[in-house]
C-alpha cells in the first residue's frame, strides 16, 4: 500500500522560512516524479513545483518561483519543500504527490497523494 506522509507545517510569520517534507512508502520512490500542491478552501488545488525522477528537472509555478525549492533524497524516500519569504497568500494545505510520468505538472497526472500539512502565514 502506497503512503505519502507530509510533515513540518505550522504557523509562521510573514517573511519567514519553513521546510516541509514528505516521506513515501510502498513504492519505488526513485522511479516517481514528485510534486507539491497547495489547497485553499474555495479554490482549486494549485500546482507549485515538480521534480522529475528521470532527469531531476524542476518546474515551478510562477507564484513560488525564486522563493520555494524542491529537493529529494532517494535514500530516505523523502521529498522536501524549502519555502522562503512566506506571505499570507501562501497559507494553505500543502500536499505531496507521486507520478509515474517523467514530468507532471497537473494534478490529474499524479497517482498517489498525501493527506497534507497545514501551513499558516500570519502575524
Amino acid at each position: 500500500q502506497v503512503q505519502l506522509v507530509e510533515s513540518g507545517g505550522r504557523l509562521v510569520q510573514p517573511g519567514s522560512s519553513l521546510s516541509i517534507s514528505c516521506t513515501a512508502s510502498g513504492l519505488r520512490f526513485n522511479l516517481y516524479t514528485m510534486g507539491w500542491f497547495r489547497q485553499v478552501p474555495g479554490k482549486d488545488r494549485e500546482f507549485l513545483v515538480t521534480k522529475s525522477y528521470r532527469d531531476g528537472r524542476e518546474n515551478y509555478a510562477e507564484s513560488v518561483r525564486g522563493r520555494f525549492t524542491i529537493s529529494r533524497d532517494n535514500s530516505k524516500n523523502t521529498v522536501y519543500l524549502q519555502m522562503n519569504n512566506l506571505q499570507p497568500e501562501d497559507t494553505g494545505i500543502y500536499s505531496c504527490a507521486a507520478s509515474g510520468r517523467r514530468r507532471a505538472m497537473s494534478s490529474y497526472e499524479y497517482e498517489h497523494w498525501g493527506q497534507g500539512t497545514q501551513v499558516t502565514v500570519s502575524s
